[in-house]
């Protein structure tokens, strides 16, 4: 099985928006509950776009079929999709600030079988050749053991609070090379 990564376009959004929902509802049973799943995939998860406009977002396929996708941003935002932000975000530093890795998500059916980790090592490398040297990301609770066998250590918990009135928790995590 091998996998390989393109970067995304606008093209790509409607199914990557499909496998974002079914990442989260598939992934997600038991660190979250069904109200939350559906609040956060309203509300938080979905393409960020502005990934796209800076090439920094990519798809994992496996023999031509969308199995994951993944991003690293050299803006401010943490985490969230197109609908959880109102405004471009300002560029970091690559000498004083991280790069941020974001918006990750895997179909479930390949789940566990080196998608998200190929997608992060792509990420780190591209940053890194952008001149980041430090990266943070947002987890979700089922990301947080990938993040952790990478090499991402826990900085913050952060209960983000939805429109609706869910919390969702997310774990703000850093990686330094």
């Amino acid at each position: 099985m091998q996998i390989t990564t393109r970067l995304a376009t606008f093209e790509d959004v409607p199914r990557l928006n499909e496998l974002i929902a079914l990442s989260v509802r598939g992934l997600s049973t038991g660190y979250y509950t069904p109200n939350q799943i559906e609040s956060a995939i309203k509300y938080v998860f979905g393409v960020d776009t502005q990934l796209i406009i800076d090439c920094t977002y990519y798809v994992a396929q496996i023999d031509g079929t969308s199995v994951g996708c993944g991003g690293w941003s050299k803006r401010n935002t943490l985490y969230g999709g197109d609908q959880h932000k109102e405004i471009e975000d300002p560029l970091l530093d690559p000498q004083q600030d991280a790069a941020r890795i974001r918006a990750f998500f895997v179909h479930p059916a390949y789940a566990r079988r080196g998608v998200g980790r190929h997608i992060i090592s792509v990420c780190e490398t591209a940053a890194q050749s952008n001149g980041f040297s430090n990266f943070e990301l947002g987890a979700t609770l089922p990301g947080v053991p990938l993040y952790s066998a990478m090499g991402y250590e826990t900085i913050e918990r952060i209960d983000a609070h939805l429109p609706d009135g869910e919390l969702l928790g997310i774990v703000r995590m850093r990686k330094v090379i």
